[in-house]
């Protein structure tokens, strides 16, 4: 049953000095605050004290003390200890149980991406066949519908073609008739100049 200093030899007036002493070696005797409490036990006698070091709400220095009767007391170990309503860290897993709950955990979320494939697949088969609504014997007529029409436009540009072409022929006929009424016109105004001549000579004689 731990009993206070003041019960037994040293005191607490050589204890504290003793213990903040320790403390210095190992943090900033800033951040030692106030003396909370002495308590012996077979022979050890354990100094706490508050800690004003930020983030350590709770925490406690504590420092372990030989006090064995007839010696000097000695410093057996020194560190911060969290009290009631300490902010502490998890509880430790062994890794063998937090590599078993990374395997379920991995299981399951493969299990989700299998059925999300799944589903992915069959939007893929929906896709197929509203494409296959528009083929007949596996021919696409909207494809094929583009193809004639361009067959068509090639047809029009032909007939405009010919057309052209018989324009063309139609107006060098007319051209070369004009030509050989031209040339008649000619031979006849010669003709007529030859008969003029011979009925002048024919004057001259008589």
């Amino acid at each position: 049953m731990p009993e206070s200093v003041e019960s037994a030899a040293p005191g607490r007036a050589v204890l504290e000095p003793l213990a903040r002493e320790a403390l210095g070696e190992i943090t900033n005797p800033k951040h030692v605050g106030a003396l909370r409490d002495v308590t012996i036990a077979d022979d050890v006698a354990t100094v706490r004290f508050s800690t004003t070091q930020g983030g350590y709400p709770g925490w406690a220095w504590t420092v372990s003390i030989a006090v064995n009767p007839g010696m000097e007391p000695a410093i057996l170990e020194t560190e911060l200890m969290p009290g009631d309503g300490a902010l502490v860290a998890p509880d430790w897993v062994p890794w063998a149980d937090r590599l078993e709950d990374y395997l379920a955990q991995q299981a399951e979320a493969g299990s989700g991406d299998d059925a999300d494939d799944e589903a992915d697949d069959d939007d893929e088969h929906d896709d197929d066949d509203h494409e296959l609504d528009d083929d007949v014997d596996g021919v696409d007529i909207d494809l094929h519908a583009d193809d004639v029409d361009d067959d068509d436009d090639e047809d029009e540009d032909l007939d405009d073609d010919d057309e052209d072409i018989d324009d063309g022929d139609l107006d060098d006929e007319d051209d070369d008739d004009d030509d050989d009424l031209d040339d008649e016109d000619d031979d006849d105004a010669d003709e007529d100049d030859i008969d003029e001549e011979s009925d002048e000579d024919d004057d001259s004689g008589l």
